[in-house]
């Protein structure tokens, strides 16, 4: 009579992972990080579960309720739960292709009921769905969804063109109403600017020629004091037929025919001294 004897076997599993051990092809039993003894060759280490969190990125292609055509980018991410490696390892053959058409059927549910407009907002809202979906379903496999991501909604290049061309003449549109704005703006301070020099040139007019009265009354009163017998006068009749001659000297150097004659220097007298000879207040002649 002989007795077999089996051997025992060091199996080592890493860290954050789980390894399922098989008795000749039956499951036996769950072995965590480290090392572990097992009875070879009756028994072995048929696979290993990665505890981690792991990533599987979707790409689905679906319509929306305007009739554009999109890429929906979906990342979905997962870990295997502990104490239900045996669901994960043995109730799914792929546990990536059973989590991609969840996300199909979620996708292709919702963003039909969506403009694109509203898909591009509703983004958060789509991602919920898919989580809620795959939650409920993928708890019964062992797996637990930590987080669902929608990465990118993608219309087709035309679409994206057109939208652009969409975006950048509203932009245009908003750019000319500024500079319109500002136009106005620019015109309404221009006149502005415009009549306050206007009222400024004004003022220093209307100074200039009360400094030459004031300077004409000072001379007079100064002149007639100074010399006895001479009236104002005769003192204004001197000054107009001074400024006369130079008026004569300025003006003869461009070419012109004057007038001239001891009528016109009379004439010239009195109508200067109409002009020039009386205040702005009550019309007072400076002579008197």
């Amino acid at each position: 009579m002989s007795v077999w004897t089996g051997c025992f076997c060091l199996q080592c599993v890493r860290e954050k992972e789980v390894g399922v051990v098989e008795d000749l092809g039956q499951f036996k039993r769950l072995i965590k990080e480290g090392p572990s003894c097992i009875i070879w060759p009756l028994q072995s280490v048929v696979g290993r579960l990665s505890l981690r969190v792991q990533q599987l990125d979707v790409l689905c292609e679906t319509k929306t309720k305007d009739n554009v055509f999109i890429q929906v980018g979906v990342a979905v991410q997962y870990r295997v739960v502990t104490e239900s490696a045996y669901d994960a390892w043995y109730r799914l053959t792929s546990p990536t292709s059973q989590i991609q058409a969840y996300v199909f059927d979620v996708i292709r549910s919702t963003i039909p009921r969506m403009e694109l407009d509203q898909a591009f907002e509703s983004k958060d809202d789509i991602a919920r769905a898919v989580l809620e979906q795959l939650q409920s379903v993928m708890k019964d496999y062992g797996y637990a969804i930590v987080n669902t991501l929608v990465t990118d909604l993608a219309p087709d290049t035309k679409v994206k063109a057109s939208m652009n061309e969409i975006n950048a003449a509203r932009r245009l549109k908003e750019a000319a109403s500024h500079q319109a704005e500002a136009d106005k703006v620019r015109q309404v301070k221009n006149a502005e600017a415009e009549a306050e020099a206007r009222y400024l040139s004004g003022m220093g007019v209307a100074r200039q020629r009360m400094a030459i009265v004031q300077g004409l009354q000072s001379s007079v009163a100064e002149f007639s004091q100074e010399v006895e017998g001479a009236t104002p006068k005769d003192v204004m009749d001197i000054l107009l037929l001074s400024q006369y001659f130079d008026t004569l000297s300025t003006v003869g150097a461009n070419s012109l025919i004057l007038e001239h004659d001891p009528a016109t220097v009379a004439k010239l007298q009195r109508q200067v001294g109409l002009s020039f000879l009386r205040d702005g207040s009550g019309g007072k002649d400076l002579l008197s």
